[in-house]
């Protein structure tokens, strides 16, 4: 048994959290001193805030000037969830489900929706289902970054230009780090607290105008709840898209937010974003390389995400032990990793296979995932010693 001694450096921030994410590097909390606080949302100040996080979005995003952004309530899921109460019904679907979220939303589609017409296309944690099976002439649902399994869409190739059928995608740990083609995308969701992190409870709503012109020629058979409604007598709810959000937001969240977007656009917007997660994930495909032990849950390269980096213990001796017995000592890990200090809430998500998640999105220091490798090193020989004594 190999005993590794304590590394002598550690990651100056220690929040590997898949979400809500590390904050900006320098973020204090004076960041929010001009925080809209005791206004109304709906004065000039609060509307104008609310307006330039749209704007600011579509400037570093580089959404399409025809498509709609709003600010809607109940982060990604709720953007999500607005999407298919609306929009979904008028044809068959596809939901493509290869993590937990996509999973979430074929329980919607099948069992609260309770739509007639739907094709579940699932793929095991680790894979992606093969897009040549999608039939884009019907809706399709999915995600685009699957944040627990660290599998993402390598490309919109596969998505038609003529399609009859909207695509809702999303996209919340993709947003900010990674390619999402707008042309190939009716609907694109995300939240605050991911890539940016920002604070929770607040979504994005992309809307193509093949989306709009759904949302204005179909009215779903089901009721919606009046923090679903998008359209009023027939036409679009124009203000949800200029900051007049259908519930009240927080001013304080709105303020984090439009400081993590003016980082953003002080560091080289998009391109700086995705270049900071990309190394980010070059730093842990090096340390797998280096290690027998340990390889990513993503199967293919070419599928890896370069956010929610999920990890897989691959040891013959850690393979063969009980599902139960994996999962303890995945936890064993991830709880020596927090007990130092070095990486917080690093554990797979719960519905995941046993391993490690470690968040590479554009808010960590490449210099601090470098500091965290070794420290995976010595938790795996720590807690597979604690094994071999309790064996």
């Amino acid at each position: 048994m190999i005993i590794l001694a304590k590394p002598d450096v550690r990651p100056a921030n220690p929040q590997f959290s898949s979400g809500p994410c590390a904050k900006r590097p320098g973020w204090s909390l004076e960041a929010l001193k001009d925080a809209a606080l005791g206004r109304s949302h709906r004065a000039k100040l609060g509307k104008s805030k609310l307006a330039k996080a749209i704007d600011d979005t579509r400037d570093i995003l580089g959404v399409p000037a025809d498509y709609r952004i709003g600010i809607v309530p109940a982060s990604d899921t709720g953007a999500v969830e607005m999407a298919m109460w609306s929009l979904l019904g008028e044809r068959g679907v596809d939901c493509l489900a290869w993590e937990s979220f996509g999973s979430g939303w074929v329980t919607d589609a099948v069992k609260q929706l309770k739509l007639p017409d739907v094709r579940a296309l699932e793929a095991p944690y680790g894979e992606i289902v093969d897009f040549s099976d999608v039939d884009f002439d019907r809706d399709v649902v999915f995600t685009w970054n699957g944040t627990t399994s660290g599998v993402r869409v390598p490309n919109g190739d596969a998505i038609p230009a003529d399609r009859k059928g909207l695509t809702i995608c999303d996209a919340t740990s993709a947003a900010f780090a990674q390619d999402l083609p707008y042309d190939k995308l009716d609907v694109v969701t995300f939240s605050w607290q991911k890539v940016l992190g920002g604070e929770a409870a607040h979504g994005m709503l992309i809307l193509s105008p093949r989306a709009v012109e759904r949302l204005l020629t179909y009215k779903p058979a089901w009721p919606l709840p009046k923090i679903f409604r998008l359209t009023s007598g027939g036409k679009l709810i124009e203000g949800i898209f200029k900051g007049e959000t259908i519930n009240t937001p927080s001013m304080l969240c709105v303020e984090d937010y439009l400081d993590a977007l003016n980082w953003a656009k002080e560091i080289g917007g998009l391109v700086a974003l995705k270049a900071r997660a990309d190394r980010n994930l070059a730093v842990i495909e090096r340390f797998v390389a280096e290690n027998s032990w340990i390889d990513f849950l993503a199967t293919r390269a070419e599928t890896r995400s370069n956010t929610s980096v999920c990890l897989a213990f691959t040891d013959p001796a850690i393979v063969a032990l009980s599902a139960d017995a994996q999962a303890a000592f995945a936890k064993d890990v991830a709880g020596l990793l927090e007990k130092e200090g070095v990486a917080l809430d690093s554990g797979a998500y719960r519905d995941a296979p046993p391993g490690l998640r470690i968040w590479c999105g554009a808010t960590v220091e490449t210099s601090d995932v470098e500091a965290l490798m070794p420290w995976l090193a010595y938790a795996y020989e720590a807690a597979k010693t604690t094994l071999a004594k309790a064996a």
